[in-house]
């Protein structure tokens, strides 16, 4: 015997939807953290230009341009691709954890470790410095998916009481 999809209850006459299989929750809030992460670590990179100007000459308009500029950037220049992928990571894990069935870590480290992933392709795609890809594969996809997760939990126990 399964569980429906959805269920509907009346509650003052109005009828409220309510997921009731907890997997197909967990699912939507992982996707759902993804996409918003993923959505805040391109607006993060995006915005990058304008607040740290690229070197001179630098094409950081395509892939190639990228990779062939890459030498000519400072450590300046790694600040907002480290907060893109923090960031993303962190509200996405936030997102999962908060909106899944399942309160627990587990949605937020799926997503950390989806992030992790796209990072290492990063890496292996666009070389950059060694001292910056340990530092970002270090800090930037478990421990902010960790500290996304942590808020999420202690925002919902906040909220229940």
């Amino acid at each position: 015997m399964s569980l429906p999809l959805f269920y509907f209850i009346q509650f003052n006459e109005t009828f409220f939807f309510i997921f009731m299989n907890p997997t197909l929750k967990n699912i939507l809030a992982v996707i759902a953290g993804v996409v918003v992460g993923s959505v805040v670590n391109g607006l993060l990179i995006e915005i990058s230009p304008s607040i740290i100007p690229p070197p001179t000459g630098a094409d950081v308009t395509s892939m190639v341009g990228l990779q062939k500029s890459l030498p000519l950037f400072e450590p300046k220049h790694f600040i907002f691709p480290f907060l893109a992928h923090a960031l993303g990571t962190c509200i996405g894990a936030y997102i999962a954890c908060k909106f899944g069935a399942a309160k627990s870590m587990i949605n937020g480290i799926i997503v950390g470790s989806l992030f992790l992933i796209g990072g290492i392709a990063n890496i292996i795609m666009l070389p950059s410095p060694l001292w910056f890809s340990i530092v970002d594969i270090v800090f930037a996809y478990g421990p902010m998916a960790f500290i996304g997760s942590k808020l999420a939990l202690n925002h919902s126990k906040s909220n229940i009481k």
